[in-house]
């Protein structure tokens, strides 16, 4: 199930996306890009409907996911 991002609390948006960002293992290439960086264009791709926050209610987590 797609979660909409402003039915989230900050909060909760910012866990799901810190614990994506710091899990996915994107290679940044040789500049080093912080947590702050990553989380801010996280955001940025939710915003222009790149990605989708989706809840899997088998293994009762959420993740971020490439929206088709």
């Amino acid at each position: 199930m797609d979660i909409p991002a402003d039915q989230l609390s900050h909060q909760a948006l910012e866990g799901i996306i810190e614990e994506f960002v710091s899990q996915e293992g994107t290679d940044y290439g040789l500049v080093e890009v912080s947590l702050q960086e990553k989380v801010a264009q996280v955001k940025e791709q939710i915003r222009a409907g790149e990605v989708v926050i989706r809840f899997d209610s088998q293994s009762q987590s959420c993740g971020i996911f490439r929206k088709k």
